[in-house]
Parts: structure tokens; C-alpha cells; sequence
């Protein structure tokens, strides 16, 4: 067995091991997704690593890379076992030996998220130095479950697309700062991937919404403190479920702090399914 970079490896074996990995998970992905997940979440085969058994894969993390809260950082976009290569601590093995490489193209930071429930990778991410610095809720609701009732604002608006540079002027809308794989760099990576649609007053930005119809992703949603609770965020759902091709809606990685959105998504009768940590590594 070798444990090396994936720079020379074709997309194709990548995605036949990320399959057997994944075979006993509830949610699969064809290969075009898997491609719009990587992208977006900055792949990079160069810095990512497997376990191999010949020219077979048998474990891999899928590592990203980018900027995140102004720090340039490596992202586990993807660890994965071979159910028959388990128990053999190869993904500690990965990981212990992508870090020279990680640190030799100026990477100080390592962040993942891990489902809470998943406690045996929480314990194993802990061991390796992993610490929590945020919760994350995740959500998802068939599309005819949702039960969004609009009412209509009292004040004149507009609802249009909108290109993702016109978010800079809209930072502060949200109540918390985005994952990694609904950050702003992120959504840029698959630009052409999602919608994003603005809430105007008298020209006036005040609400905004990013998601993608082909995975039913709610990215990004958020209005103004000023304009909150006058229908604008309604409206934006209302809409993304008109346009939305998928079967259901998810929304990933909320803080489990931001009670603003909470309490949008429980009204909206969009269920809380689990949590998830977020988790850094220094990498020295």
C-alpha cells in the first residue's frame, strides 16, 4: 500500500472510490455532482492524498484550498474509507502525512466540519489536534412540506437576479459568517452553478438570497436588520422554491447561535435533521 498525491490521478478513479466510500450513505452523488462539489469547495489534487492498492484507491481525503475569514487554509472536502480497508486508521495515516506537504505550500490551518453524530471521526479529528470552534445545524424539507405563507411588504420592492460581486455590499445582512462551502469565495468557484436573486427598496439592496436549483442548496439568504419581518425573506423563498429543480431544500451550516434563522426555518417547517462541528487544526 502507498499513500500518495492524487496530482496524476483521473477524475474518473477518484469518483469510483468516493462511490464505494460512500455506498452505505443515504444520499449519493452521480459524477457531474461530485465534480460541482470539488469545484466549488476548491479541490485541489496536488494537496489531496490517498491510500493506494495498486491503481486502486482504498481511502482518500479530498483536500480544498482557499481563503477563509482572511486566512489562507486547507478544507477536507471529502474523507473516505473503503468499507473493507476500515479500522486501519488509514485516514489518520493521509492526514499525518499530507501535513509537510500542506505546510511546504504555506498552509497554517486545517478546517473541516464532522457530523456530531460520527463519534468515532470526532474522536479520531480530537486525537489528531482538531479543536471545535463553531456548531452547525443542518436542515432539509420536501419542497411540497415547506409551508411558506407570503404576505405582502407595505413598501414598494423589486425582486431580481443579481450578480455575486453585489453581495460585498450586503456583508452585514447575516447574523453569522458562512462555512467554508457557503462562503462567497466558495459560490464563485461554481458561479454559473447558482442563482442569486436581490430584494430592492427605491434601489435599495435590502435582502438577498444564493442557492442552487440542481442540489435544492439554500446557500445563502439574509435581509437587512431594518427591512426583517416585513415578508421580504418569504418572498425570496417563495421564489427559490419556483425555481428550485430539485426535490426538496437543504440548508447546511447554520449557526446553531443564530436564532434569526432558526426560527425562519422552523416557521417555514424546514427541520432541524442533526448537527455538525466545526473544526481547526493549527498546522506548525
Amino acid at each position: 500500500m502507498e499513500i500518495k498525491s492524487l496530482a496524476n490521478t483521473g477524475f474518473d478513479t477518484i469518483f469510483e472510490a468516493f462511490s464505494k466510500a460512500f455506498a452505505d450513505y443515504e444520499m449519493q452523488q452521480d459524477k457531474e455532482q461530485l465534480r460541482s462539489m470539488l469545484k466549488r469547495r476548491g479541490f485541489n489534487a496536488d494537496l489531496s492524498f490517498a491510500a493506494f492498492e495498486g491503481d486502486d484507491i482504498v481511502a482518500f481525503t479530498f483536500n480544498g484550498i482557499g481563503s477563509f475569514e482572511g486566512a489562507t487554509m486547507a478544507y477536507d472536502t471529502g474523507t473516505g474509507t473503503l468499507k473493507e480497508y476500515r479500522g486501519k486508521g488509514l485516514a489518520t495515516q493521509i492526514f499525518e502525512h499530507s501535513l509537510p506537504y500542506l505546510k511546504e505550500a504555506g498552509i497554517r490551518q486545517f478546517l473541516l466540519e464532522v457530523l456530531q453524530h460520527n463519534t468515532k471521526a470526532v474522536s479520531v479529528y480530537r486525537n489528531l489536534g482538531f479543536e471545535v470552534v463553531r456548531e452547525f445545524y443542518y436542515s432539509m424539507q420536501d419542497n411540497d412540506k415547506i409551508t411558506n405563507q407570503v404576505k405582502t411588504p407595505d413598501i414598494p420592492y423589486d425582486i431580481k437576479s443579481i450578480k455575486i460581486e453585489v453581495l460585498s455590499a450586503a456583508a452585514g445582512f447575516g447574523d453569522f459568517y458562512p462555512s467554508w462551502q457557503n462562503s462567497i469565495e466558495s459560490i464563485n468557484r461554481a458561479a454559473v452553478d447558482f442563482i442569486c436573486l436581490g430584494v430592492f427598496t427605491m434601489g435599495q439592496l435590502i435582502g438577498y438570497c444564493v442557492f442552487e436549483p440542481t442540489s435544492g442548496d439554500i446557500t445563502q439568504i439574509a435581509v437587512h436588520r431594518q427591512y426583517r419581518r416585513q415578508g421580504f425573506a418569504s418572498l425570496l423563498l417563495e421564489r427559490i422554491l419556483e425555481l428550485n429543480k430539485y426535490a426538496s431544500a437543504k440548508v447546511i451550516n447554520t449557526d446553531i447561535h443564530c436564532e434569526s434563522i432558526i426560527a425562519f426555518l422552523e416557521v417555514k417547517n424546514i427541520p432541524i435533521l442533526g448537527k455538525q462541528f466545526e473544526m481547526i487544526k493549527r498546522i506548525v
